[in-house]
């Protein structure tokens, strides 16, 4: 368990021929260097003092167009309780923010309960997210801790074409190990290394892949990949709408090889009470609809992630 860059900046066509973007989402920029403050499309602080005693915080977000909108979301609550943010969007993968939050560099970042602690424990078995939220207490490190996780979830997946599917009379993803060809999934450079990457789905469903990396989180590269046929799999989050889009299929997962990635933030001690309970208010309305409604006006929409965060905050009375 222990997940990316905007899809619509990623529209443009690549052929898959070894597509490897690297970290481009990340752009060139240090976005912890010192005086960098204009990592989001909402707009950033100077980092200091709104005057009125509140902390100033860093809010950042994954190179996730989902994960970004989430960041803005917790970003206006807090301005809304009279905090100065600084954003920082767009930083990278876990391997590149958590050590920045370890180090005090960011204050809020958005997670995914499973994917969080498999971060900082590998042989973490499969758990209901309570059992997860409740572990990740012990499992984080000194200064930073996990809020309450919303109903939203967005789930790493095996997905396939629904031609794929039906050929090969696939429903799970243990049914990968009958078919007699090689298979490929297409995925970010990292899910080589992921306890639900081949290592995993070989020593739990006895199935052999290999990854093709494609550097866009499950974006329109990887859906590319897949529908034209040059990988029989994907990596597609859940709350994708490009699923439903594209008919695809997400195989079902009997073994929890992927465990449950419900949002939830992990925060420094940075944030106090009065910050926590205004990002719970966003947990606690935030269902599995939401989120994937709010990707659907990124994706399709081209909405910013700064609109799309002021529009459901206002609609559920947060802001």
């Amino acid at each position: 368990m222990t997940l990316h860059s905007t899809r619509r900046h990623l529209l443009g066509a690549l052929g898959l021929g070894g597509v490897a973007l690297g970290a481009a989402a990340c752009g060139s920029s240090d976005p912890f260097a010192e005086g960098d403050g204009s990592g989001g499309e909402g707009g950033a602080s100077d980092g200091g003092s709104d005057g009125g005693g509140a902390a100033s915080l860093a809010v950042g977000s994954q190179a996730y167009y989902s994960n970004e909108i989430l960041a803005e979301l917790f970003a206006q609550v807090l301005e809304a309780e009279g905090h100065t943010v600084d954003r920082q969007f767009q930083i990278g993968q876990r391997e590149v923010y958590m050590p920045e939050l370890e180090a005090g560099k960011l204050d809020v970042m958005p997670e995914y309960l499973g994917n969080l602690l498999q971060h900082y424990d590998s042989e973490a078995e499969s758990a209901s997210p309570e059992e997860i939220h409740s572990a990740l207490g012990e499992a984080l490190p000194d200064g930073l801790r996990v809020l309450s996780f919303a109903e939203a979830t967005d789930q790493d997946s095996y997905t396939t074409t629904a031609d794929f599917a039906s050929t090969h009379s696939l429903k799970t993803i243990g049914d990968l190990a009958g078919v007699d060809e090689k298979l490929k999934v297409a995925a970010n450079s990292e899910f080589e290394v992921r306890p639900y990457g081949p290592e995993g789905v070989k020593s739990v469903y006895g199935v052999d892949l290999s990854v093709v990396p494609v550097e866009d989180s499950g974006g329109p590269l990887t859906v590319k990949a897949l529908t034209d046929g040059d990988v029989q799999l994907a990596d597609i989050y859940t709350a994708d709408p490009a699923i439903v889009e594209n008919d695809l299929v997400v195989l079902e997962d009997p073994e929890s090889l992927i465990l449950p990635q419900n949002v939830v933030p992990v925060v420094s001690e940075k944030v106090d009470e009065a910050a926590a309970t205004a990002i719970d208010g966003v947990l606690a309305q935030l269902s599995a609809d939401d989120l994937v409604e709010l990707n659907r006006q990124s994706v399709v929409d081209q909405t910013s992630s700064a609109e799309i965060a002021k529009g459901w905050l206002t609609e559920k009375g947060l802001v």
